[in-house]
């Protein structure tokens, strides 16, 4: 009878089997959405950057009615020397800002290019400036300048750059 009892007590070999393979289902499902939210997560820590190019271009357009063709018609040092935890360069070039990924930025983005572009209203230049981010279409009424050079993956790029 003891024998017996403790058969129905424990738990058999295959019944263990089943329950680490649907632990480890759940860890293969859960591994890759971390990561997908650890990029985004530095993406979004590295456009602050692109405020530093944003005000000398903004002061070209108000007061010339030109965008800066280059960091240093920017009044910005060399784009090796813009940088910062995720970004290793920082260039503008005909108004728009491009940001390169490197330095700690997660292996998915080393290399990889964020565009940051002026939106316009080419009649005045009253109208404030609007950001455009990576391959958002721009408000109405208003024409994006410079070229988008963004290939970061849109899996790993936030909402408003979408």
């Amino acid at each position: 009878m003891k024998a017996r009892l403790s058969r129905l007590l424990g738990f058999s070999v295959i019944e263990m089997m089943v329950v680490v393979a649907i632990i480890a289902i759940l860890a293969m499902i859960a591994i890759p959405s971390s990561m997908h939210r650890i990029v985004r997560e530095q993406v979004l820590a590295a456009i602050p950057l692109a405020d530093i190019a944003k005000e000398p271009i903004n002061y070209a357009w108000t007061s010339l009615k030109t965008l800066p063709v280059d960091n240093l018609q920017a009044n910005l040092p060399v784009p090796e020397k813009v940088v910062s935890n995720f970004i290793s360069s920082l260039e503008v070039q005909n108004g728009a800002i491009h940001m390169i990924f490197g330095n700690k930025a997660h292996p998915q983005l080393q290399g990889k290019i964020l565009s940051i572009r002026p939106a316009v209203i080419e009649e005045s230049q009253r109208v404030p400036i609007t950001w455009v981010c990576g391959n958002a279409k721009a408000p109405k009424n208003m024409i994006i300048k410079g070229i988008n050079r963004t290939n970061v993956s849109i899996d790993y790029l936030p909402s408003i750059c979408k």
